[in-house]
């Protein structure tokens, strides 16, 4: 396979059709049948895949240089709009996130990961949107079916359900409650997983006051996490980090396989 190849997959096993400002083709390369994958891959990976004879790096978090990288966080708009919340109070909100985040964006060594692939000639690519968005449809249906007609389940009872799948059964780190407590009912459950990173704090309570009782998550930061809690609303479970990217990675090399192409899993990503 080719690194377009191996990009058109993970895209169509996300129901995509293009492909997302987090995601690159770095390096390209062809006859690619051992590929080197994780959630984190820089320069040491890139070195030990050359060492070990693999044709290919891919990354999950996002090693492009695109300038457009945080039109993703626009995939609130459409989720609060199905849930309610008028389109113009969103982009609002988001513009001030899109705006604190930027500032890390601009001073960071975009390049660096870019540079030693290219020296090494090692093919490199970046799969971030479609692995979340797999990842974010396999615990939705999950809980959807564990909780149909369960109006008193509690925050508790998700988080022990949440281990019924493999990636979380199987990580160091297991789920935690961040918001609630274990006798919180959890209401509607909502799970979170995709626009680049979390969204803050701002648009958090959007989801809330927009009829979401418990929302799961891959991770907050603690000021997100206590602003939540002050405002006495809602419920947060944090999945796991790496834990959700590595469902819809494994998903997407378990679809490279059916192709021919063996996936070797490192850095982050939990095998089942």
């Amino acid at each position: 396979m080719t690194t377009k190849q191996l990009m058109d997959v993970a895209l169509k096993t996300a129901g995509l059709t293009e492909m997302p400002e987090d995601c690159g083709i770095i390096v390209e390369g062809k006859n690619i049948k051992k590929v080197l994958m994780g959630v984190d891959m820089d320069t040491a990976e890139l070195l030990l895949a050359k060492d070990l004879g693999y044709d290919c790096v891919v990354s999950h978090h996002p090693r492009n240089t695109n300038t457009e990288m945080l039109d993703v966080l626009h995939d609130h708009y459409l989720k609060l709009e199905a849930l309610g919340v008028p389109k113009n109070k969103s982009q609002k909100l988001l513009a001030e996130r899109k705006d604190e985040l930027s500032y890390n964006q601009h001073v960071s060594n975009s390049r660096r990961s870019e540079s030693a692939a290219k020296l090494l000639k090692m093919p490199y690519i970046c799969i971030h949107t479609p692995a979340d968005i797999i990842g974010e449809a396999i615990v939705q249906k999950f809980l959807d079916k564990k909780f149909k007609n369960k109006p008193d389940a509690t925050v508790q009872d998700v988080v022990e359900t949440l281990e019924g799948i493999d990636e979380y059964k199987n990580s160091a780190r297991k789920p935690v409650i961040r918001v609630g407590g274990k006798d919180s009912y959890a209401g509607k459950i909502y799970v979170l997983m995709l626009g680049l990173t979390g969204p803050g704090a701002k648009i958090l309570k959007e989801y809330i006051e927009a009829g979401v009782g418990t929302l799961v998550m891959m991770h907050i930061p603690e000021k997100d996490a206590k602003e939540i809690k002050e405002q006495g609303i809602g419920n947060i479970i944090i999945a796991g980090h790496m834990s959700s990217d590595s469902l819809g990675l494994n998903k997407i090399a378990a679809e490279w396989a059916k192709q021919g192409v063996a996936t070797t899993m490192m850095s982050g990503i939990v095998e089942v």
